[in-house]
């Protein structure tokens, strides 16, 4: 499988992370902004839809930095192999894919609601919010790089 075949694929399997995110965004939308009081009183459909909302983010998050950053500079010829993370954001960023600062905010919000802590509900609704409002930018990053792919 060719690097351009493998990058394809992986956009490919990250449409069903994105086409989740939207379906559940719709609704959640409605309920924005979440507050504790507000959601104490979500029903069992409602709560379902966060999970779904901190699931299939970590997972677009996850095929974007672990696959598709990495195949999409190899494709641009750019050399990957012992390369870092951050090595990569930085390419990424000078071709105007990714901001940096942005993905660490994502970074941020992933690891509270990565955990089910007790005591940190205000920082899990603050990292909710944020996401309901800014997922749209992960979606964009995957849309900016299969359009440079459609292009080439």
């Amino acid at each position: 499988m060719t690097t351009k075949d493998r990058l394809i694929f992986y956009l490919k399997e990250s449409e069903i992370h994105i086409q989740r995110l939207q379906d559940v965004l719709i609704e959640l939308k409605k309920l924005y902004p979440i507050d504790y009081d507000k959601l104490e009183d979500f029903d069992i459909s409602q709560k379902d839809k966060l999970d779904v909302l901190a699931f299939r983010f970590s997972k677009l998050q996850d095929i974007l930095g672990a696959k598709i950053f990495r195949k999409y500079l190899e494709y641009l010829n750019y050399p990957v192999q012992d390369k870092n993370f951050l090595e990569l954001l930085k390419e990424l960023n000078k071709e105007n894919i990714v901001d940096i600062d942005k993905w660490a905010e994502f970074r941020a919000v992933r690891n509270s609601i990565a955990h089910d802590y007790p005591y940190n509900d205000d920082e899990k609704i603050e990292a909710i919010n944020y996401l309901i409002q800014n997922v749209e930018y992960l979606i964009e990053v995957k849309e900016k790089i299969e359009a440079n792919i459609k292009r080439s």
